[in-house]
């Protein structure tokens, strides 16, 4: 089915109804499909307006035989191959695509993919920020939060779109111009199985390039990404100290001159100063090399740093929120993960008493006891997964360990812990699903309380 002919009257399930649920069957619908919803869990009323307007049928709190009764399944964003209404499709011998090869034929646009496992969400806004500014049209969209569905069928001078491994295992289809991973750690393994499984999944950005695709990565992650790809489709990132010469492009941060440079062979070429980039953390140098080198690549080669100004950062991801007495907040909600969470502690200077914990992702804390011992002079567990993150910190031999029961008491205990001045960081290494719905209800909740703070005489 690559055309909108193909999908006249033809009968097509999509799986779930978050937001790119949503998009896939309004769009389906409006090509002339008859489309059928199943979803696990409760419709939101969002859902039931649209689906309501469109003429959308729907099922809820499970999958019926109905689900199965289509020419088409079509899994949503999130909805793993072991789902059992995807596998009885299969047993059925009903074909199954995931979000972005029923899409690809429908954008209309140069594609840029990012993807990665910290850093994506930043790297595509800003990227989506410096486009606009130079005048193009842009549609900023995918994984950062707006369906993918809902940019298809209209022209754009670009598609800036982030692209989860959830995404991107079901691709086989979607073709980037520009490919970026911003770095591999572990994540999401209890969905993907194992961390082989969940690169894997992440290489598919680059491996569905077409001719004359480029992919912009770390160094450290070329060979886990494509060994058996040519070195010129990769241009990568390092910062200089660490550049071993492998790439004949790169880009390179060099913290001598607080520069950036794209390298190409022995020539160089400035991107940007890093104080002018309007962000918190040497992690974020790095999404802004990307980003820059991407323009470069793109034949944006002067002028860059003036197409910074506008652009503040993504809420939840190392936000400053408020200095109040001497300590400052942030808000890294967003922070989901290990690696995530290690990223934020040593790029921010200063004695840290750091918030950890919520739900789980199957990961091994071992890493984050390890930085937070070298990195925080406290921490404050909470939710699901305090005993093991705690057990971690323990085993690490780390001490200054504090339990918390929620947000309030956890922003008390930090501050409280600090000797003095110095950062209470949110950044949790966690899911919020154990005690919010997502990570943006758990960061507001974290700044709300500490602006009570700020207005307290």
């Amino acid at each position: 089915m690559g055309s909108a002919n193909d999908l006249q009257g033809k009968r097509i399930t999509v799986i779930g109804s978050g937001v790119s649920g949503k998009g896939l069957a309004s769009l389906a619908a409006g090509l002339g499909a008859s489309v059928f919803v199943t979803e696990r869990k409760h419709l939101d009323e969002d859902a039931r307006a649209i689906f309501r307007e469109k003429g959308i049928e729907w099922e809820e709190n499970g999958h019926s035989g109905r689900a199965c009764d289509a020419d088409l399944v079509v899994a949503g964003s999130g909805i793993p191959p072991s789902a059992p209404v995807i596998v009885e499709a299969r047993k059925r011998g009903i074909p199954v695509t995931g979000e972005l090869d029923f899409l690809a034929p429908f954008l209309r646009g140069r594609i840029i993919g990012v993807t990665g496992s910290n850093g994506k969400s930043t790297t595509t806004a800003l990227l989506g920020h410096m486009l606009t500014r130079k005048g193009y049209s842009v549609s900023v969209t995918g994984n950062i939060g707006t369906s993918l569905a809902d940019s298809a069928l209209r022209n754009w001078d670009f598609l800036v779109v982030e692209l989860s491994s959830f995404q991107l295992y079901w691709n086989s289809c979607l073709s980037c111009s520009v490919a970026v991973v911003t770095n591999l750690a572990p994540d999401h393994i209890d969905w993907h199985g194992s961390y082989e499984e969940y690169v894997r999944s992440k290489a598919r950005i680059i491996t569905t390039q077409g001719e004359g695709g480029v992919a912009v990565i770390q160094e450290r992650d070329r060979t886990a990404l494509g060994s058996d790809l040519a070195d010129e489709r990769f241009v990568c990132f390092s910062w200089k100290n660490d550049f071993s010469g492998r790439c004949e492009k790169a880009i390179l941060a060099d913290e001598k001159s607080r520069s950036v440079y794209f390298r190409n062979g022995n020539d160089e070429e400035r991107l940007f100063g890093f104080d002018d980039l309007p962000l918190i953390g040497r992690h974020n140098i790095e999404n802004g090399s990307m980003a820059t080198g991407v323009l470069h690549l793109l034949g944006e080669k002067n002028g860059i740093p003036s197409l910074f100004p506008g652009f503040g950062g993504l809420p939840h991801r190392c936000e400053k929120v408020a200095e109040i007495d001497g300590i400052l907040y942030i808000d890294d909600s967003k922070g989901t993960n290990v690696a995530s969470t290690c990223t934020a502690l040593t790029s921010i200077d200063g004695p840290k008493a750091i918030i950890l914990g919520g739900q789980g992702k199957g990961e091994d804390y071992a890493p984050l006891a390890e930085t937070v011992r070298n990195e925080a002079v406290a921490a404050v567990v909470m939710g699901e997964e305090r005993d093991k993150i705690t057990a971690a910190l323990r085993q690490a031999g780390y001490e200054q360990i504090f339990e918390a029961e929620g947000m309030e008491d956890a922003v008390k205990t930090a501050a409280s812990a600090l000797p003095g001045k110095g950062v209470v960081l949110l950044s949790p290494a966690c899911t919020s699903w154990d005690m919010y719905p997502n990570y943006k209800k758990r960061g507001e909740h974290f700044k709300s309380i500490v602006l009570s703070l700020e207005k307290r005489p």
